[in-house]
């Protein structure tokens, strides 16, 4: 594989930019109208493309995103240093708090929030 990219629905490109590069504190790589992305890895990337304009690929064959808002249905897990730090930005920004920072059975110190639409994101560091 060249790239891994991995692609959020959201309702508002513009606010979960924002959101993303603040948390993040990294610029996107790529800021067009229907795509933003953030370089995460060497060949690892985080899209967010809003949902109207993944409407309009999927048509009919899937109901359209608004339509599972706030519905957890996947996981951005990612590995930091002071995962506090990111929890904290994350919170100020406008992210719920789900779960506090606490060590985990996986050997992981682990802090879940979600993100302006809802999508779940951890921030770990090793115990």
């Amino acid at each position: 594989m060249k790239d891994i990219m991995f692609i959020l629905y959201v309702a508002d490109q513009t606010k979960s930019k924002t959101f993303y590069q603040e948390v993040l504190q990294i610029e996107p790589s790529l800021d067009v109208p229907g795509m933003t992305e953030f370089k995460l890895e060497n060949n690892i990337l985080l899209g967010l493309m809003p949902n109207d304009s993944i409407a309009k690929i999927i048509g009919d064959a899937l109901p359209h995103p608004n339509k599972g808002n706030g519905i957890p249905r996947c996981e951005l897990y990612l590995k930091v240093e002071n995962a506090q730090a990111y929890i904290e930005r994350g919170l100020q920004l406008g992210g719920k708090a789900i779960s506090a920072l606490q060590d985990r059975d996986w050997d992981d110190k682990v802090g879940y929030i979600s993100d302006p639409d809802g999508h779940v994101i951890a921030f770990a560091e090793k115990v």
